[in-house]
């Protein structure tokens, strides 16, 4: 009886962890990725390419925390809209294997984890983090009231950037919110072909987005997003006078972009989009190859 009890009880609590697992897309980092790359470019022009290592631990850490957080505090405001959608309806939270309690203690925990990072960290930065926390708070719920969540969402994911500059620097100055506004592009393009996935669903259930806004037009509208993204990082590259290979890089990433753009246009098949969307890993890990080689 004890064995099957005891049985039962790690039967229990490994359910239970690969419920949190899920709920924090453990197995699906490309979120901490896409947050992290950007927070590198402005951490390593901001220390002239030469980053602490204190610096890519702390941020590196900060990023899948706060990915994590964010997916926490997405799926807690969505569960019932979760439900209701194709691709989400299997969420740990929509599926009912958590409670919103449950979602709450994780989610305090990283919150906690998070604040613990940032206060190894300037006061400039431990002060400006807070705003990053807001933008990943009101996310969830401005797709309730503009088609335009994913700038929202852009916000949050280029924060990161602003933070790793004032923690270089002690300061703030034109260049970070330079990259901002360029991630910003970039993000409320790629997050466009990710909502073109839900589009039908979101349609139904009454959620908005900009896949809805922009419809037949989303690839026109992403392109222009991307051209402006390179347009940005171009002018950031000649107000730092970046190296031909920063460039060189640059271009690189266009062509990732410009495939992309092309695809979308027909709007192809759901697993088509995640991997158009997923490809932008690539675009960021090319910009932070330029970034480098800058200083190389």
């Amino acid at each position: 009886m004890r064995e099957t009890a005891g049985l039962r009880a790690l039967s229990f609590l490994w359910q239970k962890w690969a419920s949190v697992a899920a709920l924090i897309r453990l197995e699906k980092q490309y979120g901490t990725l896409l947050l992290l790359f950007p927070t590198l470019w402005s951490l390593i022009l901001a220390s002239e390419g030469r980053p602490s290592a204190k610096h890519l631990f702390l941020f590196s850490l900060g990023a899948f925390l706060m990915r994590s957080a964010g997916c926490v505090m997405n799926d807690m405001a969505d569960h019932k809209f979760d439900a209701q959608v194709e691709r989400t309806k299997t969420r740990p939270l929509a599926a009912k294997q958590l409670s919103l309690q449950e979602a709450l203690v994780i989610l305090a925990i990283l919150l906690s984890c998070a604040l613990i990072v940032v206060l190894f960290l300037n006061r400039l930065t431990l002060l400006l983090s807070f705003a990053a926390l807001f933008f990943a708070f009101i996310y969830p719920f401005a797709k309730r009231v503009t088609y335009l969540p994913q700038i929202v969402l852009g916000i949050a994911f280029s924060w990161g950037i602003i933070l790793a500059w004032s923690a270089v620097r002690d300061e703030l100055s034109v260049m970070p919110f330079l990259i901002l506004l360029a991630n910003l592009c970039w993000t409320t393009g790629y997050d466009t072909i990710y909502a073109l996935m839900d589009r039908d669903d979101d349609v139904k259930i009454g959620v908005k987005s900009a896949a809805i806004l922009f419809g037949e037009n989303s690839w026109f509208a992403v392109g222009g997003l991307y051209l402006l993204f390179l347009i940005l990082l171009a002018t950031l590259g000649r107000m730092a006078e970046m190296k031909p290979s920063y460039y060189l890089g640059l271009f690189i990433a266009s062509l990732f972009l410009l495939f992309q753009v092309i695809k979308i246009k027909k709007i192809p098949q759901r697993s088509v989009l995640f991997s158009l969307f997923k490809l932008n890993i690539w675009v960021g890990l090319v910009v932070l190859m330029a970034f480098l080689a800058n200083y190389a």
